[in-house]
């Protein structure tokens, strides 16, 4: 009597939705109509999803705060594609005349288009505030690194001198400053950038002293790397972001601050088209002429509030 024969197994097959099991008859195996649980497959593009979540992301108050910057850096670089007329040569029969089409924001007491000396007045506000954020950036960031690193003496030293800054006022130090240096633009901005280094030396000794208990510093300081090596490859890096921030607050700052010395007659001489200076030359027309203080104020205003805007994004996503 022979011997039954088996019939072997065959590998197992999957059938969508479910598994199907193995049978050791020799009939073919049937496929398995999906269970009604089963979760049905995604057909839509990977990056339909990301691309949804990063237009939701956007914040139109950031990009009209973004817009308003480059507008006003564009008037500085290039004002000539914004305007044709001459920021200093006036017609005096068109004087104190109301914003038209001819003269977006009107003209001045002698005939000068008052849109064409705002656009050309980006660059000496913008260049002061930039001149103005450099010195407090670079002199500020210096002090506050060798005071969270060196700690000590250094430190306490260091300490008194920013005390003394932030405990006089802002306007009467740059008053002081411009008193010894002389009036001008440049000399405006250097005296607004001395004002703000106490800002920029406290904040970047607070995030030195902050950095430098992290591991990795810990770490590089174990494998004999020294001080010099660990603060502009370690503790420098990662400690910037929130002085960036601050840069960008003060940049804002800056503008306000040059163009306030700019109204008070300690800016850039007349007929330079400065936007303090611009304000000022208004002051006397404002119940006949509000246009030539009302407009440039609120150019100023605006970019201000951009980059308050943008330093707000920064410090948030740090």
């Amino acid at each position: 009597m022979s011997a039954p024969v088996e019939t072997p197994l065959v590998e197992e097959p999957i059938a969508l939705g479910r598994r199907v099991a193995p049978s050791r008859s020799g009939d073919a195996y049937r496929d398995a109509a999906p269970s009604a649980g089963s979760e049905r497959l995604d057909t839509r593009p990977p990056s339909a999803g990301a691309t949804r979540r990063a237009i939701r992301g956007i914040r139109p108050d950031l990009v009209l705060a973004w817009a308003v910057i480059v507008l006003a850096i564009a008037w500085a670089v290039v004002p000539w594609l914004f305007t044709g007329a001459d920021p200093l040569a006036g017609v005096p029969a068109e004087k104190l005349q109301a914003p038209s089409a001819a003269h977006p924001f009107g003209t001045d007491a002698i005939g000068r288009d008052l849109y064409a000396r705002v656009v050309y007045g980006a660059v000496h506000s913008l260049s002061g505030a930039f001149v103005a954020v450099t010195v407090g950036l670079v002199g500020g960031t210096l002090l506050g690194v060798l005071a969270g690193s060196l700690g000590g003496a250094v430190d306490a030293v260091i300490g008194r001198v920013v005390d003394v800054l932030l405990a006089i006022p802002a306007l009467l130090l740059s008053l002081s400053i411009i008193i010894l240096l002389g009036f001008g633009t440049v000399n405006a901005a250097i005296a607004v950038g001395i004002g703000s280094i106490a800002a920029f030396a406290r904040l970047s000794r607070s995030e030195v002293v902050r950095v430098r208990q992290a591991d990795f510093v810990e770490a590089a300081f174990g494998s004999g790397a020294r001080l010099p090596t660990v603060l502009f490859r370690h503790v420098l890096p990662n400690s910037l972001t929130a002085v960036i921030a601050l840069a960008a607050l003060q940049f804002g700052t800056a503008i306000l601050a040059i163009s306030t010395l700019g109204f008070l007659g300690y800016g850039a001489p007349p007929p330079t088209p400065e936007w303090g200076l611009l304000i000022a030359e208004g002051r006397n027309y404002v119940a006949t002429s509000w246009w030539l203080t009302v407009l440039p104020g609120l150019v100023v205003v605006l970019v201000v509030l951009a980059a308050n805007r943008i330093s707000h994004a920064l410090g948030r996503n740090r």
